[in-house]
């Protein structure tokens, strides 16, 4: 290996070092300083076989040297060498903090997200560790000389290790195969916090995905789709929708928390289905999901984006779409309706440094609700639960769980500390339904209504040593995937839809997902349409009549 020494201070006062030395150098700091989290559940997983744990302590750190290796030709080095540093010490900070994963979707959630959601990530810890971990080894690569050797001989030279540490790579994986096989079929996440690979992978990723994107054509659907008839009260039908951001099941008192989390939609009879999971683990997903005609086995993001969506299906059957947003957007589902984005107005009432509290949704519900003339669907995006900064989501009218944790930073709190916080926003939450429930009665002479709230994905707290969300689903805890549905029915909606309220009191026991949204919206609004599965429709088997939704599908 080429050696480290000093140069004559005649020549220069830099340090002159070879570049294979220096790469071997930057494997070592990335697989002690940025690999935090992949080595404790590696040790974790491994531990019983502890021969079976060298030999993979060995075959990655080969791996390491070989890929940090690849690089080491002149002019590229140190930039290639820097931006692995760079990437592997941030992506640490959220495997180590969050237990958060960065795969691609969390990619595709990086690139979406607003100013103000990304500054309570970018705290001062985070900026501390970045520069102590990231920035001052990558201003010594800067600095020191790098030593190469002519290109024939470096090629050479680079070979003699890359293709060794290949080879003890494969022998320490075949050694132990059957072994690695297992652990890897019951964990399937040992591999997905490995710095940077996974990381830059995952860009790639989303890199390859977004090209691809660009030139997809949208396939239009549900172009059958109309209305029935006229609601028979004579009033036009609205829907309100609730889009709820990360409200996860298990904090909800409707569903059997202890805590009563949720005291104003229980006075005001609401149904709850307590068996509900999400399409996904993150917005990016679960929204255009749940609002695709696919289930969550066969959605795609490429899917998503070429297929018509409800929003435009209600479109094709003339029901009028409008969508407020006070989250990060829509993910491209309310790309061909009213849309409005809420902070934008950054009305000091609600809002403060770019992030709104819940309660500007409500805003102008009256006015709206005073103008329906034609049956209606409004969706109100919540910013919800949205972490880490939970103690931004509610007004201290409503820090009824106390000592609740008033930073960013987790470490900073006690893990009751953060629970408080989260349940505290479940509990705004609560208020606001309630309210939006309160201003349909209000228009109970004007229109005849429903409301449902359905949130897109739940939220670790700390269990497992996971936080937040985004898990990839397939390892996905519970906390992340069961989420709420709540309906609300006015009694004249339900009279003049035929829906037995006790019979959907008895339905909400049951076995329900996002893959239920799609065709129950279609439902409330008496659409029918080619693409509409009545199995699907949570208020279908609770409809008194002969005529169903489903048969004047058949017959269309």
């Amino acid at each position: 290996m080429e050696d480290f020494d000093v140069a004559a201070p005649a020549r220069s006062a830099r340090p002159r070092i070879g570049s294979v030395t220096l790469s071997v150098l930057t494997a070592i700091y990335i697989l002690v300083v940025a690999n935090h989290t992949f080595w404790t559940r590696a040790y974790g997983y491994l531990a019983p076989t502890p021969y079976a744990f060298v030999a993979f302590v060995v075959a990655i750190a080969a791996l390491m040297i070989a890929a940090m290796t690849t690089p080491s030709v002149k002019y590229l080095i140190k930039p290639a060498l820097i931006i692995f540093i760079l990437i592997s010490v941030i992506a640490a900070w959220f495997n180590d903090q969050f237990g958060v994963i960065i795969d691609k979707e969390m990619i595709r959630n990086a690139a979406v997200t607003t100013r103000a959601e990304s500054a309570h990530l970018i705290t001062p810890a985070f900026l501390f560790h970045v520069f102590l971990t990231g920035i001052l080894p990558s201003l010594f690569i800067i600095w020191v000389r790098v030593v190469h050797r002519p290109f024939l001989k470096k090629f050479a030279w680079n070979m003699a290790v890359i293709v060794p540490c290949l080879a003890i790579f494969v022998a320490a994986g075949l050694g132990f195969s059957q072994t690695f096989a297992a652990v890897g079929r019951l964990h399937r996440d040992i591999m997905l916090t490995l710095n940077p690979f996974l990381p830059i992978g995952s860009v790639a990723r989303f890199v390859f995905a977004s090209e691809e994107d660009r030139n997809i054509v949208r396939r239009p659907l549900g172009t059958d789709a109309h209305q029935r008839s006229a609601s028979a009260n004579g009033k036009p039908r609205v829907t309100v929708i609730v889009a709820g951001e990360t409200a996860r099941a298990q904090d909800f008192s409707l569903g059997g928390y202890a805590r009563e989390t949720n005291p104003e939609m229980k006075a005001r009879g609401v149904v709850y289905f307590a068996n509900a999971t999400s399409c996904g683990t993150e917005t990016a997903v679960s929204l255009p999901c749940m609002y695709s005609v696919y289930p969550r086995q066969e959605y795609t993001h490429r899917k998503g984006l070429e297929t018509d969506n409800l929003t435009d299906i209600l479109g094709h059957a003339k029901v009028k779409v409008e969508w407020w947003d006070n989250d990060t957007g829509s993910y491209g589902v309310a790309n061909r309706v009213s849309y409005k984005f809420l902070p934008d107005a950054a009305d000091p009432r609600f809002c403060t440094d770019g992030e709104c509290l819940d309660t500007v949704l409500l805003d102008k519900l009256d006015d709206w609700l005073a103008n329906v003339k034609t049956d209606s669907v409004l969706v109100l995006h919540q910013l919800g639960s949205h972490g880490p900064a939970y103690y931004r989501r509610y007004p201290d009218d409503f820090r009824k769980f106390t000592p609740d944790c008033r930073t960013g930073e987790f470490g900073s709190c006690k893990p009751e500390e953060i629970v408080n916080a989260y349940d505290n926003t479940i509990l705004f939450t609560d208020h606001v339904v309630a309210k939006v429930i309160d201003e349909l009665k209000q228009h109970a002479n004007s229109v005849s209504a429903s409301m449902l709230y359905v949130s897109d994905h739940g939220e670790s707290l700390g269990e497992n040593g996971l936080y937040l969300h985004g898990t990839p689903y397939i390892i996905a805890p519970d906390v992340q995937t069961r989420v709420p549905i709540i309906a609300w029915l006015s009694p004249d909606f339900s009279a003049a839809s035929k829906i037995d309220m006790g019979c959907l009191a008895a339905r909400a026991a049951e076995p329900a997902s996002h893959d239920n949204f799609f065709h129950s919206v279609l439902g409330l609004m008496d659409v029918a349409t080619s693409v509409y599965d009545a199995k699907l429709d949570l208020f279908a088997t609770c409809r008194k009549t002969s005529d169903t939704l489903a048969q004047a599908t058949k017959k269309g």
